[in-house]
């Protein structure tokens, strides 16, 4: 199955990080990936290390926010997905890649590629979960389940900046 959480709104890595743990809860087999984000910045990367000892990973040097970040974003986005693929021979479940429409929008994943991976993993019988604004109608076509989280109201509208444990 292919499952996409999307949306404006707050709760769609943290809703994979939920399915995740379902997952693992029922002796599934997970592996949680990435992008964009640093690794041991937020509190749920602790966690997942743990749960699933040798299966998270982190790939990111954060945020893309300047041009001339792009080349060395660009490669961790491709160590991630080389890191996936890798995950998909292990005869995995449910395979988890967060912040993954946001490194497509970006351009730091292509098309040809994501959909590679998608291919490999419905091919391994791997549940493939991806996160992330932005979902382009070929992947919206494409997916099994798709969760829109609709922002309403955040607190960071009036100037509150993120906060530790519930953010990140």
């Amino acid at each position: 199955m292919l499952i996409v959480f999307t949306g404006s709104g707050k709760g769609k890595s943290t809703a994979a990080v939920g399915q995740a743990i379902r997952a693992r809860g029922n002796g599934l087999r997970v592996a949680f990936g990435q992008f964009m984000k640093q690794p041991c910045r937020a509190g749920e990367q602790k966690l997942l290390e743990k749960l699933l000892t040798g299966h998270f990973y982190a790939s990111g040097p954060g945020f893309l926010c300047r041009p001339e970040e792009r080349p060395a974003h660009r490669q961790a986005a491709l160590k991630l997905l080389t890191w996936a693929k890798g995950k998909l021979t292990q005869r995995l479940d449910l395979l988890v890649l967060d912040e993954t429409l946001y490194a497509l929008e970006a351009g730091l994943l292509n098309r040809e590629e994501l959909t590679d991976l998608i291919d490999q993993a419905a091919t391994s019988e791997t549940h493939l979960l991806l996160t992330g604004r932005g979902l382009p109608s070929w992947l919206l076509e494409r997916a099994d389940l798709v969760t829109d989280m609709t922002l309403v109201k955040h607190p960071y509208d009036k100037g509150t900046p993120a906060m530790p444990g519930i953010e990140f």
